[in-house]
């Protein structure tokens, strides 16, 4: 008989579950076991679809899908589990019949430490979306023990801790050790001779256990799970007894050390050598596992034919990171199941997707060519062969042009090129929006456009509405089901449903009233959070996205520091109250960026202690941004601040959060901002700045923009002068 899941059975199984995993009453709980109860009936509920799901995933004639990416950035599960099985009202009804506070057990959930910025969002949102679509798939990355770092800020700069995330354990999460794998690191290769073939054979290598943990994804108003599957770094031998019972007790357990390191942290720091090889290390144990776990699946399915496994599988790799699958399909393929070369090549170049997300250089992933052949051997062998196999191909095309040839080889000048390596036996190369494919066919992949044509195309990046806009903001949405109804929750397009009430006054003051609570609330959020005061009467002026150079928070701090300017020096000048809020993570070495962040905090402090310009202006660096932050900002938010050069942002997701909830956007004709403004029109969207092409066009003169340096030269200079004026900020800046 179907479980009927009703107020009453969720209430019981709160109780129950408290009981017996918690071993309290529901009287005695605390919020964290109130939070690990209710998480483990909306887990109860998933797992009865994910059993299914997996039945029926493989008798679909359909290919499936797995999606690899080295950050997946989920955000809290808890309240998105809920909402994706239409089980809110319930749920809701339950919790306050049991005088159980949602907002705060939802606190407990430590938000997962798998990702940074856009490139990880983006993958969590497509994860939902496959699901959502009842579409066969599997997301797969490292299961980060530490994620990227907790950010705090301390005399205004911003200090690294560790990021426990995992230390109270993740409800969601389901061991899967029966497919654990081997992943081997070092060693040198053989020749051997094997009835009568020659057989390289790789020997002498270390060895690192993937064990995988799946994290199932649930999709809205369906049965379908799509599992993220996270692959832990475990050693084989968990400590030498020999050295242990000799009292050598850290040399027992350094093999173990060294070989978990793997699965620690995410983007450990690769200015030294040792930095740069763990995340080569990192990126090839994650898609060896993977690798491995689709032909073990393929064969289990559908038989030993390897040679068709493209007919039923596709690969996708999110940015270069992953790209190591392609070889290592061709070793297993080769080495493990008798393919030949180019048997396995054909294989390889119908199973692999690619899309890029950068136009930037340093992003374009390159590794020493000496550290490939020493830590991944065999590896080295086929990439070698691949790229004797494409430049021979190149030839064609290019007959006596080395030069050229060699910037799109995958091995060339002491390098691995990861870029060149995922264009050539990739079928599909994608930007995320339709200028930064352009830009990809036009300038940063123009020769390889050329060669293959075909390949190329724009997929804009999105978002998943249901999680932005229905569980991140429940004002806007009773007011969108009032006006509108409910089919834009399935169908977002039907959200254009909405545009007759555009002038529409009694729907504007309604839309203003919910934004105006959704201040209040965040203002709350920011006092219990680190106590600073958000006035939610103040416009709140919003830039919060990954911190870099190009995305400009440097621009935004020189403007506020201009109104500064001008407040202090005439006292005729006079503006509406408005709140500059930032939230960002530098990266640990990158610190031109972290020094942008001290500039921020210093602003902050130097109009707080002006009683005029503190009327007018405020300055808030939110500490330790997330998904789950993120989540309060955005319905918070009046204006949305999206400032990169153009031509280097090759997409954002941020804009389209910050639209879907009511902010007015402030920014460049840059990534998705360019379609953006298609669809509203210039009325409804802030542009400034010169375009991609105009940009382009300098550069190509040899125009090194003097004008614009030059002013951006006086900007500097003065907010030197108005810095030195509090001491705490003297070596920030030498102008």
């Amino acid at each position: 008989m179907e479980r009927v899941y009703d107020v009453e059975w969720i209430k019981d199984s709160i109780v129950s579950y408290l009981e017996r995993v918690c071993a309290c009453t529901l009287e005695e709980a605390t919020e964290e076991q109130l939070y690990k109860a209710v998480a483990l009936t909306v887990r109860d509920q998933i797992m009865d679809k994910f059993v299914e799901s997996r039945h029926l995933r493989h008798d679909s004639k359909s290919r499936r899908l797995y999606y690899l990416s080295v950050e997946f950035l989920m955000g809290r599960a808890l309240h998105n589990n809920i909402l994706n099985l239409t089980r809110t009202k319930e749920y809701e009804q339950a919790l306050k019949e049991l005088n159980i506070s949602f907002d705060a057990i939802a606190e407990q959930e430590n938000d997962p430490g798998l990702g940074n910025g856009g490139l990880g969002r983006l993958a969590a949102c497509f994860l939902d979306s496959l699901a959502s679509l009842d579409l066969p798939a599997m997301g797969c990355s490292i299961r980060y023990e530490y994620g990227l770092f907790r950010q705090k800020i301390v005399d205004g700069m911003q200090v690294e801790l560790p990021d426990n995330w995992l230390d109270n354990g993740n409800i969601w999460e389901i061991n899967q050790s029966v497919d654990t794998y081997e992943v081997h690191f070092g060693g040198r290769m053989i020749e051997e001779w094997v009835e009568g073939v020659k057989l390289r054979r790789h020997v002498d290598y270390s060895t690192v256990l993937a064990v995988p943990y799946d994290v199932p994804c649930v999709g809205y108003d369906v049965d379908t799970v799509v599992p993220l599957r996270l692959w832990s770094a475990k050693a084989p031998k968990r400590i030498n007894m020999e050295y242990f019972n000799r009292g050598e007790y850290v040399r027992a357990v350094d093999e173990r050390e060294l070989a978990e390191v793997i699965s620690k942290v995410l983007y450990p720091e690769d200015n030294h050598y040792e930095g740069k090889e763990l995340r080569l290390k990192q990126h090839y144990f994650f898609t060896s596992a993977t690798v491995q776990y689709i032909i073990k699946n393929y064969k289990k399915h559908y038989g030993n034919d390897l040679t068709r496994l493209h007919e039923k599988v596709v690969i996708h790799i999110n940015d270069t990171h992953p790209g190591l699958a392609i070889p290592e399909l061709m070793r297993l393929l080769m080495d493990e199941e008798g393919l030949s070369f180019d048997q396995a090549k054909a294989v390889v170049e119908r199973s692999f997707a690619y899309t890029n997300h950068t136009v930037m250089a340093e992003a374009l992933e390159r590794w020493p060519e000496e550290m490939v052949k020493t830590t991944l051997p065999r590896i080295y062998e086929i990439l070698h062969e691949l790229n004797e196999d494409y430049c021979r191909r190149l030839w064609n095309y290019f007959p006596g042009q080395w030069d050229r040839i060699g910037s799109m080889a995958i091995v060339a000048y002491g390098q691995i090129h990861m870029a060149n390596l995922c264009c050539a036996y990739s079928y599909s190369i994608n930007g995320v929006s339709q200028l930064h494919a352009e830009i990809l066919k036009r300038d940063t992949f123009h020769d390889f456009n050329l060669v293959s044509p075909n390949k190329f195309t724009g997929i804009t990046n999105g978002i998943t509405h249901r999680r932005w806009l229905m569980a991140a903001n429940p004002g806007l949405t009773q007011l969108l089901y009032e006006s509108i109804g409910d089919a834009w929750v399935k169908d977002p397009e039907r959200l254009t449903d909405l545009m007759p009430f555009a002038d529409d006054p009694a729907f504007l003051e309604k839309f203003a009233a919910v934004k105006q609570d959704n201040k209040v609330e965040f203002a709350g959020f920011l006092a219990r959070y680190q106590g600073s005061a958000l006035d939610p009467a103040a416009m709140l002026d919003v830039q919060a996205k990954r911190l870099h150079e190009y995305k400009r928070q440097l621009l935004n701090i020189l403007h506020v520091l201009s109104l500064y300017n001008r407040i202090v020096e005439d006292s005729s000048f006079e503006m509406a109250p408005r709140t500059f809020l930032f939230g960002a993570k530098a990266a640990p070495g990158y610190m031109r960026a972290k020094l942008i962040i001290r500039l921020i905090n210093a602003v902050a402090d130097l109009i707080e202690k002006h009683p005029r310009a503190a009327s007018m202006i405020r300055v808030i660096f939110l500490e330790n941004y997330s998904v789950s932050a993120a989540e309060k900002i955005m319905p918070a938010a009046d204006l949305s601040e999206q400032l990169s050069t153009a031509g280097k942002e090759a997409s954002g997701t941020g804009n389209m959060k910050f639209m879907m909830n009511g902010a007015l956007t402030i920014g460049t004709m840059d990534g998705a901002n360019v379609e953006i403004f298609d669809r509203v029109g210039a009325d409804n969207i802030f542009i400034f700045g010169q375009t991609a092409q105009q940009i382009g066009e300098q550069t190509a003169d040899g125009v090194g923009s003097t004008e614009t340096v030059g002013h951006g030269f006086s900007l500097l200079k003065a907010a030197g002068r108005v810095l030195r004026r509090w001491s705490a900020c003297a070596g920030i800046l030498q102008i």
